[in-house]
């Protein structure tokens, strides 16, 4: 993934250094607070706002779709039927054939780790039993841990539905389980290929939307859950949305690659699939992250504070009223967007202060 970064700040002490490069308005630490006279009026002047100061970072996304994982084939056999890629599917419908046998998504966190039959129990087999409910082939089931006579009842009145023979045991390649509704991100097996335990045969992910965005390792509290951001679709239009979390970088990349690329986050989009509709998968979408921001304070730009001379040292504003200036002393906090933000006693909303360049 290519990575841009833009920062919409830098660091206080660094922009009033730069700003005490204009001596005109410098005055000794112990006059400070005298009126300048005509002559030493500056050659621009600004007005002290009120106003919210924020700091982002913005980096290039791509847009795609939440947990990406891959299925794998769990018995030997021939592709007859490929997954679709594009494709969302929901319980009870078929993920690919396997020698003309669909292998058919249903519900559920336990993975499909051994033929079910009568007399087997565990935790698998009450999930079998609930989909087998919600397909409407369980009329009459019990939903307990044994797969007993009932349940085997139920998977061959399923099985008939499929054209498969009712054995009434369910195989490790009959079925495979997810958590929900997935989409085929990517078919792995293309129509023919020979397949074997443990090979992928298709890519899904959720059906929620995501950004995915590459962060610098040193930018981890941006990466919480729940933090918000700003997301320009490619599209040209900007939503907003909330961090989900972090992955793992991609797998096909070097060692060495995926160090340098740092940090992945998924975004979710507010709106979810609704607002990601139409949009152009293979472009890159832009994320902002906000990192700070301080809520209705008073700024000025950068190149008005100056740096205070004498023992007590500290920043100022060159006041400008009636034709002539005064020198305030104000404390400063974060800068954003060429302002800074300042405080003090003498400092108001409104006022006319000196710039150290027209």
């Amino acid at each position: 993934m290519r990575r841009g970064t833009a920062f919409r700040a830098c660091g206080a002490v660094a922009v009033v250094a730069a700003a005490a490069g204009g001596a005109w308005f410098l005055g000794d630490g112990g006059d400070a607070d005298a009126p300048g006279r005509g002559g030493d009026l500056p050659p621009a002047t600004a007005t002290v706002v009120r106003t919210d100061l924020v700091r982002a970072k913005t980096v290039d996304g791509t847009l795609d779709f939440a947990q990406r994982r891959p299925v794998k084939a769990a018995v030997d056999g021939t592709v007859t039927v490929a997954a679709v890629q594009g494709a969302s599917l929901s319980q009870g419908q078929a993920l690919y054939e396997l020698d003309d046998k669909p292998v058919t998504l249903l519900y559920g966190p336990a993975p499909m780790f051994r033929e079910m039959r009568v007399g087997d129990r565990g935790t698998d087999v009450p999930q079998l039993e609930r989909n087998l409910r919600d397909l409407g082939f369980g009329a009459g089931l019990y939903i307990d841990p044994r797969y007993d006579a009932d349940t085997e009842a139920a998977v061959k009145r399923w099985q008939k539905s499929l054209n498969r023979a009712p054995t009434g045991r369910v195989g490790r390649g009959d079925v495979v389980f997810q958590p929900g509704r997935v989409r085929v991100v990517a078919a792995d097996a293309a129509l023919a290929d020979q397949v074997g335990p443990g090979d992928p045969v298709l890519t899904v992910a959720s059906t929620k939307p995501v950004v995915r965005a590459e962060l610098e390792l040193g930018d981890g509290a941006l990466t919480a859950r729940d933090t918000k951001v700003e997301v320009t679709l490619p599209s040209g239009r900007t939503v907003p949305g909330r961090v989900d979390g972090t992955v793992r970088p991609d797998t096909s990349a070097a060692e060495g690659d995926a160090a340098e690329e740092g940090i992945t986050v998924e975004v979710v989009l507010d709106g979810g699939s609704a607002v990601a509709s139409g949009e152009d998968t293979r472009a890159s979408a832009s994320v902002e992250f906000v990192s700070e921001a301080h809520k209705d304070v008073l700024a000025v730009p950068v190149e008005a504070v100056i740096a205070l001379r004498g023992a007590d040292g500290g920043y100022g504003l060159q006041v400008v009223r009636d034709g002539t200036s005064t020198v305030v002393r104000v404390e400063t906090g974060m800068t954003a967007d060429g302002q800074i933000e300042v405080s003090g006693p003498d400092v108001r909303e409104g006022m006319r202060v000196g710039v150290a360049k027209p």
